[in-house]
């Protein structure tokens, strides 16, 4: 058991609660799903997030390119944690042929869906011609997808955004393409690429093309505490709902976004254990210390967002010279809150320069 019998009667309670969901031929535990974010949903972190209610997660995004030339740490990239059930390979690239390479290897190391990015906005796979930049002309989008589909024996899904900027809201246009290539859901991220991550996310469309789509369709953006999600539960015309910053400072937001009032549901201790379990799973995936601390403490960070005292506390773990003396603040920190929650103002930006 990773955690006490406490936290895991906290959790299974509320896991009981979960609605089950079809995406075509794929079947989560929950319609409440972790999005892809860069340099964050490595391995242990998505096995965390799994084990804290999530339906499904899914890789940071992975080049093709570096999948052709075998590089090791992307080809590490690619491999799953043992534990985890319901894992997918997001990769991103412009050249279909090797996408299809990179998919089929993707799916020799035991992924579950691979999810093609066409989403990202980030400047350096824009101007080479993934991401977001597959956008500009749907036209060619068919021809793109279906070698890559052919490739594989598992499902093909695909992230976009709702357009390339407010004057090329295209999403309807992009998801019947996407749907006519084969791939199994869609997932919407409320933004276009223009915005990156600034701005709100166009909920309002999201909720227009999910009816209007003829495959599932998934829905991004802004859905940062579990009262902005139990919210967008009870009226959204989505298949599922997908979670990207809101998990980086409330790990549980899964779980208490299915019960009124859930905030708070797990207090400072709970957050202790989670930790205590992360650092475990890093140590098992890397090697040099340095790495470990690097993951575990920007995640001890987040977490620590809104708690009492949270400014000192940080400078305290940056400060920190090991692994031994990282915990041992934190300890000291989590269990000196007692039971006091934390208190976040949701209209804070949070990592507005572009993780999910």
């Amino acid at each position: 058991m990773y955690f006490s019998k406490e936290l895991s009667d906290k959790i299974n309670s509320l896991k009981a609660k979960r609605s089950p969901v079809e995406l075509g031929r794929i079947h989560f535990d929950s319609f409440l799903v972790l999005a892809p974010l860069a340099g964050i949903t490595t391995a242990p972190f998505r096995l965390l997030m799994e084990e804290l209610g999530a339906g499904c997660t899914t890789s940071e995004l992975i080049s093709c390119h570096a999948v052709h030339h075998r590089n090791k740490k992307t080809l590490d990239m690619l491999r799953p944690h043992p534990a985890e059930k319901n894992i997918g390979i997001q990769l991103f690239g412009e050249d279909s042929g090797m996408m299809a390479e990179a998919a089929a290897l993707a799916e020799e190391y035991g992924a579950k869906f691979i999810d093609i990015n066409m989403g990202c906005p980030v400047r350096k796979v824009v101007t080479k011609g993934g991401g977001s930049a597959l956008l500009q002309d749907p036209s060619k989008l068919y021809n793109f997808l279906t070698p890559i589909k052919k490739s594989l024996k598992i499902p093909m899904t695909v992230k976009i955004r709702t357009g390339w900027d407010n004057d090329c809201l295209n999403a309807d246009t992009t998801i019947k393409i996407i749907a006519d290539a084969g791939a199994e859901f869609i997932s919407l991220h409320g933004r276009t690429r223009s915005q990156q991550y600034s701005g709100l996310a166009n909920w309002e469309y999201i909720e227009e093309m999910a009816k209007l789509s003829p495959v599932p369709l998934i829905g991004n953006g802004d859905l940062h505490s579990p009262r902005i999600t139990r919210n967008r539960i009870e009226q959204t015309n989505c298949s599922a709902l997908m979670l990207g910053r809101g998990p980086l400072r409330n790990p549980f937001i899964f779980l208490e976004s299915l019960v009124p009032d859930g905030e708070n549901y797990f207090g400072p201790r709970d957050y202790l254990e989670v930790i205590e379990r992360y650092k475990d799973l890093i140590c098992e995936s890397y090697d040099h210390e340095r790495a470990i601390l690097v993951q575990l403490i920007k995640m001890i960070v987040w977490f620590a967002a809104g708690h009492v005292g949270v400014s000192k506390f940080r400078g305290s773990l940056f400060g920190s010279k090991d692994l031994l003396e990282v915990m041992d603040r934190t300890n000291a920190y989590f269990i000196g809150l007692g039971d006091r929650h934390k208190m976040i103002n949701q209209n804070d930006p949070f990592l507005a320069g572009g993780h999910g």
